[in-house]
């Protein structure tokens, strides 16, 4: 091994990639939340779906992007470490992710990283805090209504359907990973975009209860369509999830059993995630109106 610096890297570690990191054993937290099947995330079935990363000029969600070992002269900062972390667990996982590995990705010492991220809890919050704040680059949301509620509301939702798009591994940690006010409800998770919702909806009529009705809705809605959606591309959004998916079952015993399912076995197997979210988006936005203009205190 070549000279340490001060800064963690060692002299040649970017001459030489290293071996990309492997996923964990799957006896190791194969089943944790944020495990990815083997092989990683699955292509979409919609790869004409706008909110797909690829299709904004992004590195897929299932496409590694391999080894990005440090240059000797290059500084140890926590933005990179942050970034790394972000692609490691891209691919990999989340339960695969070590401070070990993650050194050997960026070709340092684990022992580097405490100087920046003192532990891999805190390095997970960064993590979250990094993913979050993409919707600040989203030059499609907008952190105030400029056309409208109706507007606001339907962009932040495809804004942070694009994170969960762009980091299906991660988006579970995102929804669970407490908040700095244990108050708030996730996805949004910054208190300053739950600040920037709440106040759209009060400067444009909705009461006190009203605004709040809409948060747990709207975050409801997202929550649950955009965990069933990654868990689609391979993720496991639960601790006992199997990312792998259990055997198929025998279809002759499915459909003794069952008859219906098999009769309907075309139109169930068909994967409507974009249709259903736009619907469902819609629904939504077009019942918090209604409440609105109502007076009404619920949905």
């Amino acid at each position: 091994m070549g000279a340490g610096h001060e800064d963690g890297t060692t002299e040649g570690a970017g001459a030489e990639p290293a071996t990309d990191v492997p996923v964990v054993d799957a006896a190791v937290g194969a089943r944790d939340v944020g495990a990815t099947v083997s092989g990683g995330i699955t292509p979409p079935d919609h790869p004409d779906d706008p909110d797909l990363p690829e299709n904004r000029g992004r590195r897929p969600a299932e496409r590694s992007p391999g080894v990005q070992s440090l240059d000797a002269r290059e500084p140890l900062t926590r933005e990179r470490i942050v970034t790394a972390a972000i692609d490691f667990i891209d691919t990999h996982g989340l339960p695969a992710l070590t401070m070990r590995r993650l050194g050997q990705r960026l070709g340092v010492e684990a022992m580097a990283f405490y100087r920046h991220i003192p532990s891999r809890e805190d390095l997970l919050d960064a993590v979250v805090e990094h993913v979050v704040d993409e919707l600040y680059a989203d030059e499609d949301v907008y952190l105030e209504p400029r056309h409208g509620w109706q507007d606001y509301l339907n962009r932040l939702a495809h804004g942070v359907r694009r994170i969960a798009l762009a980091h299906p591994a991660l988006f579970p940690l995102v929804v669970t990973r407490p908040p700095d006010a244990p108050w708030v409800r996730p996805p949004l998770r910054s208190l300053k975009w739950v600040a920037s919702f709440l106040e759209a909806l009060l400067t444009h009529g909705f009461t006190r209860e009203q605004a709040v009705v809409a948060y747990r809705a709207y975050t409801s809605f997202l929550l649950g369509h955009l965990l069933l959606e990654v868990a689609q591309r391979g993720v496991a959004i639960n601790a006992v999830d199997d990312p792998d998916g259990a055997p198929d079952g025998d279809q002759a015993d499915v459909g003794t059993e069952f008859p219906v399912l098999v009769d309907l076995q075309d139109l169930l197997s068909l994967d409507e995630t974009v249709t259903e979210f736009e619907e469902s988006l819609e629904s939504l936005i077009a019942r918090l109106g209604t409440m609105l203009t109502t007076h009404a205190g619920h949905l």
